[in-house]
Order: C-alpha cells, then sequence, then structure tokens
C-alpha cells in the first residue's frame, strides 16, 4: 500500500513539473493568472450572488442553488486543509514557477477549484449545452491552480470532487 501511495505521489509531481514547467508560456502567464481569478472568492460569491438576485427563473433557482453548493462546499475543503496540512509544491519542489504574492496556507484540497465546480455544475445539470462552455473554463482555472505553482494535480482533482459532489447534491435534493 506504501509502495502504491509513493506512486501517486510521483505521478503527481511528475504531472506539476510538466504543467508548471514545461508548459510555461509568456502568453499563458497572462491568462491564467487572470483566469484562476474566476475560482476565486469574490468572483464565485458575487456572480452566484448576482445571478440569485437579478436572473429571471430558472436562473435566478440555479443561481441560488450555486450560492448554497458553494456555501457547503468549503466546510469539507476547510476540515480537510486542517487534517491533512499539506505544503504548496512551490515550498518542496525546486525550481517550480510561481507568480505574485503567492499563497501559504495548506495545499490540499484546491478552495479555487472546488469553488468553480461548486458554481458551474448547478448551471450544466440544468442546462446540458452549457457544459460546452462552463467545463473548459472550470477545467482551466483548475489547470492555472497548478501552472501559478500552488496546487498539486491531485490538490486540484479532488477539489473538483468535492465542488462537483456537493454541487450534484444540492441540485438533487432541490429536485
Amino acid at each position: 500500500m506504501i509502495r502504491l501511495f509513493h506512486k501517486l505521489q510521483q505521478l503527481d509531481q511528475q504531472l506539476f513539473v510538466g504543467i508548471n514547467g514545461r508548459l510555461h508560456r509568456s502568453f499563458l502567464n497572462f491568462w491564467l493568472y487572470h483566469l484562476t481569478y474566476l475560482g476565486g472568492a469574490w468572483f464565485t460569491i458575487l456572480s452566484s450572488l448576482f445571478i440569485w438576485l437579478a436572473a429571471p427563473q430558472p436562473w435566478s433557482r440555479i443561481g441560488l442553488q450555486s450560492c448554497v453548493a458553494l456555501a457547503i462546499s468549503h466546510l469539507p475543503v476547510a476540515l480537510v486543509k486542517k487534517t491533512y496540512p499539506r505544503l504548496r509544491p512551490y515550498l518542496t519542489l525546486p525550481g517550480t514557477n510561481t507568480f505574485r504574492n503567492p499563497l501559504t496556507d495548506h495545499s490540499f484540497p484546491s478552495g479555487h477549484t472546488t469553488a468553480i465546480f461548486s458554481v458551474t455544475v448547478p448551471f450544466m445539470a440544468a442546462a446540458p449545452g452549457l457544459i460546452l462552455v462552463l467545463l473548459p473554463v472550470a477545467l482551466l482555472v483548475a489547470v492555472s491552480r497548478i501552472y501559478l505553482g500552488l496546487h498539486y494535480p491531485s490538490d486540484t482533482l479532488a477539489g473538483a470532487v468535492i465542488g462537483s459532489s456537493v454541487a450534484l447534491g444540492t441540485v438533487a435534493i432541490w429536485a
């Protein structure tokens, strides 16, 4: 079991180095640095609240579902970050590319990835055609967290699973 864990950890680091190191381009530096904010607290909270309060039905209901999923999804994130205090990759892997003011709290799971999935999945569930737009955006936010040196791929995968699960649970209970 320990060997499997070490193999998965090694794969995680190799994927991280591939995205954070070999993928780096000045064009991507600009776009991924700014795109990552779509998963930040300000954007996810304000956009969900705005849709809930300003959009007509059924979008207003979906905006409320996003708000609820966003709030609930961060409970397990906070618990896991305290339980499993994983250092961010730029603190443990030499040569990691980072940007302005890198975060210093724990890495696992990715809060930005959790947030973007918890906010977008209710919309994707309600209108599957939106998957073509929203899923790539959510995935780009997840990749941006790795690209910026802030998370390992497993951090973003865990965030996507938590955010999606809570969002789908919220939508299912709502119905």
